[in-house]
């Protein structure tokens, strides 16, 4: 009886708190969170509140005061279990509305409240709407839905914020849309991707299971495809192993400036791992076919650019840019 009365106790609290974050964040924050197109949300700590949409360059939509802007970091906080304070100014986790990735600050590292949320996708953004926005050319989505076709090995590059997670969601919906009963096992650090297909697991790393970890344990979980949050460390080469071991059709993200680049990045994280073969590029050109480049661009975020990988001769890969 006391545990039930505690449970009671505490899910009261928290339906209170998120009542009273609603109140903070205010009708103009509210009603961009709900569009189903909306990207990204960031207040600066000028006070000026800016807001993205799919295909779309930021915009300013409005201006929070500090003291309005501090009680929204604070009720996020306690609805996290957490504090906020001038020995603790950061704050990072999920949005307690809908569990987007959420980061802010107060002083002294910043000058005033400042905090920015990456919307969790309330639906899957598809290849012919990225299409339909500009964000992406008919050409470059037929060759995605190609390489989907053939179970070819896709790297999604780009910087931070530019849109690879979202990209990657429309090309898992492809997956799911070609190959329904395909088993599906995506591994990842936070819970970003979404998968529709009927037969799918969902990994998520923690701190004492790395990717290096998750990538093991899901080859004795008999996948078809396998596909990567991000690849950002040793467990490169276990990737690339998965692939080159009957696992074609997988799908990752990678930070990089360009294609050339990420095949340069994906080589250096792949030395990392101390297992790592002598020659590493003949692999890469091997196992991975396709990087698709997205970025932001002035007029919002773009698919600028897609090479496809055709191996590894005489020291160079055999590649052709589209």
């Amino acid at each position: 009886m006391i545990d039930n009365e505690k449970d009671s106790g505490s899910n009261l609290q928290h339906q209170r708190n998120i009542e009273k974050l609603r109140r903070d964040l205010g009708p103009i924050f509210l009603d961009a969170f709900d569009n189903s197109f909306t990207i990204e949300i960031m207040l600066n700590p000028d006070g000026k509140l800016w807001h993205e949409l799919l295909g779309k360059p930021m915009q300013l939509i409005g201006r929070v005061e500090p003291t309005r802007a501090e009680a929204v970091l604070k009720t996020v906080a306690a609805c996290l279990s957490t504090t906020i304070t001038r020995e603790n100014p950061t704050i990072e986790g999920e949005f307690p509305l809908d569990g987007s990735r959420f980061a802010g600050q107060i002083a002294p590292v910043v000058k005033a409240p400042t905090y920015a949320i990456r919307k969790k996708a309330s639906s899957i953004f598809t290849l012919d709407q990225y299409v339909e926005s500009g964000v992406m050319s008919q050409e470059y989505a037929d060759i995605i839905r190609d390489a989907v076709a053939n179970h070819r090995n896709i790297l999604v590059i780009g910087g931070t914020g530019s849109g690879k997670t979202t990209l990657t969601n429309a090309i898992i919906h492809e997956i799911s849309v070609m190959y329904p009963h395909e088993r599906v096992v995506i591994i990842e650090d936070t819970g970003e991707l979404q998968c529709s297909a009927e037969n799918h697991v969902l990994y998520h790393t923690s701190p004492t299971r790395s990717m290096t970890d998750l990538l093991k344990t899901t080859l004795r979980m008999r996948p078809e495809r396998i596909l990567i949050g991000e690849v950002r460390g040793h467990e490169a080469l276990d990737l690339l192993d998965a692939w080159n071991t009957g696992h074609e059709g997988g799908v990752a993200t990678l930070h990089a400036n360009n294609s050339t680049a990420a095949l340069k990045r994906l080589h250096s994280l792949v030395t990392r791992n101390p297992f790592a073969p002598k020659d590493i590029e003949p692999l890469i050109g091997e196992v991975v076919h396709l990087v698709i480049q997205i970025k932001k661009t002035p007029a919002g975020r773009r698919v600028t650019e897609i090479l496809k990988v055709m191996g590894y001769e005489h020291g160079q890969y055999k590649t052709e840019i589209f």
